[in-house]
């Protein structure tokens, strides 16, 4: 789910797969149907050469059917995936996990009331689901109901301590807030377990907001460093550093970001900010009428070029 894109930041749902059923056979098909470290493809083609073999039934067939369903999800083939995690329920009605993956397609496409429903009963089954509580809370977040996401992820955090992305959206709903003392603890842990470049963004959104500008540009350097061709890292330095008036800093940074994102209408706007103030006119006239280009009603690029008799 994304935020606005003025936040910069990812309110990210944990993939979850289905627990493997107990049993003592499998084969190179059933271990990469769960195996954590297989793509959405090979998840599904997998899953598909147990399911076809027709050799499983029960419960370890209903998982196959679940963890196919995840795969599908993850392709955004959301009506394939429904229909897998139909049968999975069908074939086990107590399977937790299957409640919680068809939870996330009903999530995806938006009924966040059915996707409510369906982590609910995922918990009801399973209490220790910490994920059924954290998808759960992304969806009543998705719905604006902070307080209910907030308990969410409370709990999710109590069932499993070291749930990286449950720190990750309690700290969104902490900086939604406005409480960014909690928001900063929340994403200096999910820092610690697991340091990936939206993690540094986030916790950088936090220290920009509250002025702490240095450790702002420190943390969306730590992004680049994570991630040198994401546009996003470079951008929002770039930012800091016109705030902080090093204007040669800035167009260097947006240069990077324009690179790698040339979509991006703030990134044409803020360079061509900082080229007007290094003297620069015509190239800030050419970046202005870019971001122009790309968003025809921006005030800011409006005003400038008005100034600049280019418009």
């Amino acid at each position: 789910m994304r935020v606005p894109l003025s936040l910069f930041a990812l309110f990210a749902v944990l993939a979850s797969t289905a627990p493997v059923p107990a049993a003592a056979e499998g084969g190179p098909a059933w271990e990469a149907c769960f195996a954590p470290a297989s793509t959405p493809d090979e998840r599904v083609k997998a899953c598909s050469a147990v399911i076809d073999t027709k050799s499983e039934t029960g419960k370890r067939l209903a998982g196959a059917y679940c963890s196919r369903g995840h795969g599908l999800t993850e392709k955004h083939e959301l009506e394939a995936a429904l229909s897998d995690l139909d049968e999975a329920v069908r074939l086990d009605p107590d399977y937790a996990c299957a409640y919680n993956n068809r939870g996330r397609v009903y999530s995806f496409k938006r009924d966040y009331d059915r996707a409510i429903a369906e982590y609910d009963q995922a918990i009801k089954l399973d209490p220790s689901l910490a994920m059924a509580y954290n998808n759960r809370g992304e969806s009543r977040f998705n719905k604006g109901d902070l307080d209910g996401a907030l308990a969410d992820f409370d709990t999710a955090i109590k069932r499993k301590p070291n749930y990286a992305m449950a720190h990750s959206n309690r700290g969104l709903v902490y900086y939604r807030k406005r409480d960014m003392a909690h928001a900063l603890a929340d994403y200096t842990t999910r820092i610690k377990l697991a340091p990936d470049l939206l993690a540094y963004i986030d916790r950088g959104n936090v220290y920009r907001d509250t002025e702490q500008l240095e450790r702002a540009a420190a943390d969306y350097g730590e992004a680049i460093r994570v991630a040198p061709t994401d546009a996003r890292g470079w951008r929002n330095r770039g930012m800091i550093r016109l705030f902080q008036g090093d204007y040669k800093g800035g167009r260097s940074d947006y240069d990077k970001a324009l690179q790698y994102d040339p979509s991006d209408v703030y990134s044409w706007n803020n360079r061509g900010q900082a080229r007007l103030r290094l003297g620069d006119k015509q190239g800030a006239i050419a970046d202005l009428r870019k971001a122009l280009e790309l968003e025809p009603g921006l005030s800011s690029a409006q005003d400038s070029l008005r100034k600049l008799g280019a418009l």
